[in-house]
């Protein structure tokens, strides 16, 4: 059986449990918040999460564990058959982690665990975010999902970073990034009604004051 490595407060493990989810698969989860001891760097090369463990061997890199799930278990296909069509999905993939969640990334340690993030960081960030984030309107298609009409890599990466990336526009800047941008709000809310999503709520809010407690000892 396949194994998750992770925690599910983490926003990268949460789109392979939901690609897992999707697809049917049977897996389990095991608890796993990464690092850099020996024993985190033999799971996972850089210490960080998610890590599939799959009957040969540990994945890590989360673009890289979905690809290997796609193509080991096609069935309910995450990226379209035809080679143009999933060549958009994924460029809207990588659009999405480079241009909104690194961005946003950078400020989460202010924006929700309380820390200061240097100025000139913050600056930065909310350039890139809002450039980020008019590069998504002018190519989603959000009919009424990003790429189209079904559920695909990019809605992944859509729900668990403009979520987090709009956290930070709010908390930080004081601006609401999807202002004037109600097809991904709508997009947002037909998300949720996934039972599988809502599955990987509960379970990111059950595991949240911990993580908090974790975050706050500074044993992370």
């Amino acid at each position: 059986m396949l194994k998750l490595h992770g925690f599910a407060v983490s926003n990268y493990y949460n789109m392979v449990k939901l690609a897992l989810l999707e697809k049917g698969l049977p897996f389990e989860e095991v608890p796993f918040n990464g690092g850099q001891s020996d024993d985190a760097l033999q799971v996972s090369p850089r210490g960080k999460v998610p890590v599939l463990e799959t009957e040969h061997g540990f994945i890590s890199e989360t673009s890289v564990i979905i690809e290997y799930i796609e193509q080991v278990h096609p069935e309910h296909a995450l990226l379209p058959a035809e080679a143009y069509a999933r060549a958009k999905v994924r460029e809207l993939a990588k659009e999405i982690e480079l241009y909104i969640e690194l961005p946003a990334r950078a400020c989460y340690p202010e924006a929700f665990f309380g820390m200061q993030v240097d100025a000139v960081i913050k600056e930065k960030a909310k350039g890139e975010l809002l450039a980020g984030f008019d590069t998504l309107k002018r190519n989603g298609v959000f009919s009424p999902y990003v790429a189209g009409d079904t559920l695909t890599l990019a809605d992944l990466y859509f729900f668990y970073s403009v979520d987090l990336a709009r956290g930070v526009g709010l908390k930080l800047f004081g601006q609401d990034l999807l202002e004037g941008f109600p097809q991904a709000k709508a997009l947002f809310a037909l998300i949720k009604e996934n039972p599988h999503v809502q599955k990987i709520a509960a379970d990111k809010d059950a595991q949240m004051p911990a993580f908090l407690e974790m975050i706050r000892s500074g044993k992370r």
